[in-house]
């Protein structure tokens, strides 16, 4: 049976060209970049024609790049380098809606003395600027936003709050990972001082990534032990990675035209599902999204329950839930969005990617709205309110 991918926001596929140009870079151009004769000097060329092509797509300068492990490391580089350089500043800001990185950091930092402000966001998921700009206060030394929901694909006006940042003095950091690849990420437009990706998301290789400090930012290295990385990262680099990465960076900006195909793909899906199976909600779909993501909550049943059984046809798809002391809950995000209980234990998300065909939509359309009946009939959770 073959697979039907639907969980490009998890992960992606390593583009073959991204893994073609890592090849050399594992055998005969095995050099440390840091050497100082011909093998190594190939090396570091290949990580300065790498940093060029990840700031080409970031919006920034060459400088301004630190190659990292991946988005994870990226925020805590971060969180703990502001922390560290504004011992005056202990307020953060950030929103209910973060990656799980973000939010374990938010734990960090109050767990070290400072506070941390939460901003909400509405029954779409929509960011609440007004409670954003009540937030920030004289001592706010960060200011946390995502581009792009991982869950919902809700954008967020990155700009906006940028400039309520700026007002008060407080630096601004955008966790870009979902929406790379997928829209155009502009780092100086936005008014980023930080960015952070990672490469798995599009089409690069696991364990790389990026962190964006705009030049006159000063942040204390997160890893010490070199001068690599102008002394902002230590550590022997990795050198096939930061090279696969860069192909990758330069192939999502050439194919970013596409994805209004999987925009129209992803709503027609929507339109059938919505058609062919009652007491459904799609959420976030009355806002500006991610073109690839379809949130989906059915009435009835459980999330992973559906998943399962897709998984069966050979479907891969994500929950909208979390797992919390042994027990399915619905995630944070959908709580935050104050999604009804019934809708938010039976959600799933599906996102599509560049390999998407039409015929794997109409194959998931062929079993989803049996399988979906047969969890109702067979699920003991009440129906939605009326």
């Amino acid at each position: 049976m073959d697979l039907i991918y639907l969980d490009h926001n998890a992960t992606t596929s390593l583009d073959p060209q991204a893994f073609e140009a890592m090849g050399p870079w594992f055998t005969e151009r095995f050099g440390n970049a840091s050497a100082a004769y011909a093998l190594g000097h190939l090396s570091d060329g290949a990580v300065v024609a790498a940093r060029e092509q990840v700031a080409a797509l970031v919006g920034c300068t060459p400088a301004e790049i630190v190659f990292t492990s991946g988005g994870t490391e990226s925020l805590n580089h971060a969180f703990r380098g502001v922390w560290e350089a504004f011992p005056s500043k202990r307020h953060l800001v950030t929103t209910a809606v973060e990656h799980p990185a973000v939010r374990a950091l938010v734990e960090w930092w109050k767990g070290q003395g400072g506070e941390a402000t939460d901003v909400g966001v509405d029954g779409e998921g929509r960011l609440d600027l007004a409670a954003l700009e009540r937030a920030l206060r004289p001592d706010t030394a960060l200011v946390a936003v995502m581009a792009a929901n991982n869950e919902s694909g809700v954008l967020f006006p990155v700009e906006e709050a940028a400039s309520l940042a700026r007002s008060k003095g407080a630096l601004f950091l955008v966790d870009a990972t979902q929406a790379m690849g997928k829209i155009p990420v502009d780092a100086a437009a936005w008014g980023a001082d930080l960015l952070s990706l990672s490469g798995h998301k599009f089409h690069g290789p696991k364990g790389t990534g990026l962190l964006m400090i705009r030049r006159g930012v000063r942040l204390k290295p997160f890893m010490l032990g070199g001068s690599q990385e102008r002394g902002r990262r230590g550590g022997t680099e990795n050198v096939p990675g930061i090279v696969g990465l860069g192909k990758a960076a330069e192939l999502a900006g050439a194919r970013l035209p596409e994805m209004d195909r999987v925009r129209r793909l992803r709503d027609a899906l929507e339109t059938r599902i919505l058609m062919e199976i009652p007491e459904v909600r799609i959420h976030g779909a009355g806002t500006e999204r991610l073109p690839n993501t379809s949130l989906v909550g059915f009435a009835g049943l459980e999330g992973e329950a559906l998943q399962l059984r897709l998984a069966e046809q050979g479907i891969c798809v994500s929950t909208g839930s979390a797992c919390s002391t042994g027990m399915r809950e619905p995630s944070h995000v959908l709580r935050a969005m104050a999604v009804p209980a019934a809708y938010a234990r039976g959600t799933v998300r599906l996102s599509l990617g560049r390999g998407t065909t039409p015929a794997d939509l109409d194959r998931v359309m062929k079993c989803l709205p049996g399988l979906v009946a047969g969890l109702r009939e067979g699920s003991l959770l009440p129906g939605p309110k009326r």
